[in-house]
């Protein structure tokens, strides 16, 4: 998608995006046979659901269709979430991901396996997994410090047990 495109069509869709409390995080017009496929991300701190995408979707189409942005050839709209796969590109990213593990590529290279503790302006707050038996340790790194990153699938995350059913601690109730 040339620049332009891609400038115009962030210009037209980012009001609509962001009057439902949105980030448009991606616009990409691929080639699919005679047709195209303009697919347009979108997320927020709270996720998005599957009817906001299908309410978001009719009205750029519509504002889509009123400007003729698309031009003459046929295409497909898909207004999605960003995939758990998604490269975390941005603060907000990360916050968003704040108590996920993340796998990361250091710009002085190495590769760093830790979760997401605490987001700030300039960097992340990370516990790296011990290995063989030792505990977590504690890291900071700054954002200019990482090539590229993304969140790690876990299958099977080790959660703090639940308590017991009866097991309480709260001291305002009074015994009887």
């Amino acid at each position: 998608m040339s620049t332009t495109q891609s400038e115009r069509l962030r210009g037209l869709l980012e009001p609509l995006v962001a009057a439902r409390d949105l980030d448009l995080e991606e616009i990409e017009v691929t080639p699919a046979g005679k047709r195209r496929v303009l697919r347009i991300v979108v997320d927020s701190d709270d996720g998005v659901q599957l009817d906001e995408c299908a309410a978001l979707s009719r009205e750029i189409s519509q504002a889509l269709d009123d400007a003729d942005a698309m031009g003459d050839v046929a295409y497909t709209l898909e207004v999605t979430s960003p995939g758990a796969d998604r490269p975390l590109t941005e603060p907000r990213h990360y916050r968003r991901a704040t108590g996920r593990l993340i796998k990361a590529q250091l710009h002085e290279g190495g590769e760093l396996v830790a979760r997401i503790i605490a987001v700030d302006d300039e960097g992340l707050d990370l516990e790296v997994p011990g290995v063989k038996g030792r505990k977590p340790t504690a890291r900071r790194v700054a954002f200019s410090e990482i090539a590229k990153a993304r969140v790690e699938i876990e299958f099977n995350r080790k959660t703090a047990p639940a308590p017991a059913v009866g097991d309480t601690n709260d001291e305002s109730q009074e015994e009887a």
